[in-house]
């Protein structure tokens, strides 16, 4: 129960009112009471905002039943409890079925202690219910657009497969001196932007499995600059400080930007009128007194992210709740109030801890401790156009259900010796390698999720007759939907969309090296067999 509590009392009688207060204060409840006695007053009062109404059933002017209608349709969930020496059986229950909270006589006023306390228990109890019911609701409306948003990843995967797989056969016939090649250039490096937006839309809606590396924070904030200035208004002055020779940190690098997107949104929004905002990274030693102090962090070296605003600040009563689940101070609909929860979360599984100084007026500084790494920076091998392509004569058998991915995946892998079947699903697929007469099917690239069957279904049919055959899986959904289906399991082979055809090749090549039948073939050039 809060304390104190704020009373609207309607009472006619002073002594009353007097007995009434003492008895509340003589029964431990601290309160501050404001007395009214006509209806005007009373309307008036109510604007100001109360906790209980307590009220005498009948007043030469007014009424009991009066005041709880009122009250109701401008507070509907403000307790009411009667307090009132000629309220008989009858009309007690009538104020009850009213909707009255409880009823005191006042020759037994003892009892409004125990009453205003259930009172205000029921209240509390009715707004902790709000909240989980609102924090319900906020995690359905969060599933509902994580579903969303790896629908519409996997569409656009599937259409960056395409744009990004012509764009490189075409540079490939393109000679160095042709005028084309440049644009050509510049739709690989767009379509490779849009892909690594896809992957951000992921992991902002936390459906990318979280996939920690040892990296370079400052690369990491400069891969996202240009993001984070779409992010705020052109009145915002935005820097980036990145530290000398700062050490590594073991992070993921998708969830360290969706940080530093929540970070300078919520600084934007503290800056409506413009003002500076400083992304900056550096080493610290923290020491013991500094670590006692602050009790979650403890002694060693770390990794600083720093972000600066010169905004409105925050104050104290914000700062107390500032990771509190669902606590917001922009307007409904700007801000669900999960935005710091999340950052708090990602951070404290790095192994870092997040710090926060904001004085009102004048800006807030938010400083995000990772603990440094030692070991070596850990970044994929990224397959290079002049990489020489791998060849083969083998048969081999693509599943998608979609056609463009399908023809194009087909284009790369017939151009470069390979015989290629196809289906669109994962029946069809079966019935191709059972109705197909020539030489064994070595391996089948297969979509995880199509329609009728999908792929993890289909292999481990044709896995039963055909055990030798491998199967590597493609898919342009989140890592979370396909975890589902088994396929990111120790051992099983994946390849996620949208790829180059040499990542394609390379692949193929190297699950069909595997067989000790086969006899590989290299030949010069990235998408052509020379």
């Amino acid at each position: 129960m809060k304390s104190p509590i704020y009373i609207l009392h309607v009472e006619d009688n002073a002594k009353d009112a007097a007995l009434i207060n003492s008895t509340l204060k003589a029964g431990g409840i601290s309160c501050e009471t404001t007395r009214v006695q006509t209806r005007d007053d009373f309307v008036a009062a109510l604007e100001l905002g109360f906790d209980l109404i307590l009220s005498d059933f009948t007043l030469p002017q007014f009424d009991g039943l009066s005041a709880l209608k009122i009250a109701h349709t401008a507070q509907p969930d403000i307790p009411v409890i009667f307090v009132s020496g000629t309220l008989g059986e009858e009309r007690a229950i009538e104020a009850l079925k009213s909707g009255a909270t409880d009823y005191v006589l006042k020759e037994g006023v003892s009892r409004l202690v125990p009453a205003v306390r259930r009172a205000m228990q029921e209240v509390d109890e009715r707004a902790e219910r709000r909240r989980l019911e609102a924090q319900f609701i906020e995690g359905q409306k969060m599933d509902v657009i994580g579903q969303l948003a790896g629908g519409v990843a996997h569409d656009f995967n599937n259409i960056l497969a395409v744009i990004i797989g012509y764009c490189h056969l075409m540079r490939s016939d393109l000679s160095p001196d042709s005028p084309l090649l440049k644009y050509a250039e510049e739709i690989r490096h767009a379509s490779e932007r849009a892909a690594g937006l896809t992957r951000q839309l992921l992991v902002f809606s936390r459906k990318q499995t979280v996939q920690p590396v040892v990296l370079d924070l400052n690369e990491v904030v400069n891969d996202m600059d240009q993001l984070l200035r779409r992010l705020i208004d052109a009145n915002i002055e935005m820097t980036l400080v990145p530290g000398k020779s700062i050490g590594c940190v073991h992070a993921d690098s998708g969830y360290v930007g969706q940080v530093l997107m929540n970070l300078v949104v919520n600084a934007r929004d503290a800056m409506p009128y413009g003002g500076k905002l400083v992304i900056s990274t550096t080493d610290v030693r923290v020491d013991e007194k500094y670590a006692d102090i602050h009790m979650r962090e403890f002694p060693g070296n770390y990794v600083v992210l720093m972000v600066s605003d010169t905004g409105t600040g925050m104050t104290d009563e914000v700062k107390a709740r500032l990771f509190e689940p669902l606590f917001t101070t922009k307007p409904s609909g700007k801000g669900t109030g999960l935005g710091l929860v999340t950052c708090q979360n990602i951070i404290h599984l790095s192994g870092g801890h997040i710090r926060f100084y904001s004085e009102s007026g004048k800006g807030t500084t938010f400083k995000i401790y990772f603990p440094r790494q030692n070991g070596p920076i850990k970044t994929p091998a990224q397959p290079k156009d002049s990489e020489i392509a791998p060849c083969g004569t083998e048969t081999l058998l693509v599943v998608d259900d979609e056609p463009t991915v399908r023809h194009l995946a087909c284009s790369v892998l017939e151009a470069h010796g390979y015989k290629v079947l196809q289906a669109s699903n994962g029946e069809e697929g079966v019935r191709v390698v059972r109705d197909f007469k020539g030489p064994p099917i070595r391996l089948i690239l297969a979509d995880v999720i199509m329609p009728l069957m999908g792929g993890q279904a289909m292999a481990e049919l044709l896995k039963m007759t055909n055990p030798d055959i491998e199967v590597l899986f493609s898919s342009g959904y989140s890592d979370e939907a396909i975890t589902r289906y088994g396929v990111l399991e120790s051992g099983v082979q994946f390849l996620a969309k949208p790829y180059t055809p040499i990542m394609l090749l390379r692949k193929v090549g190297e699950l069909l090296d595997r067989s000790s039948s086969r006899c590989p073939t290299r030949v010069k050039g990235a998408i052509s067999r020379g």
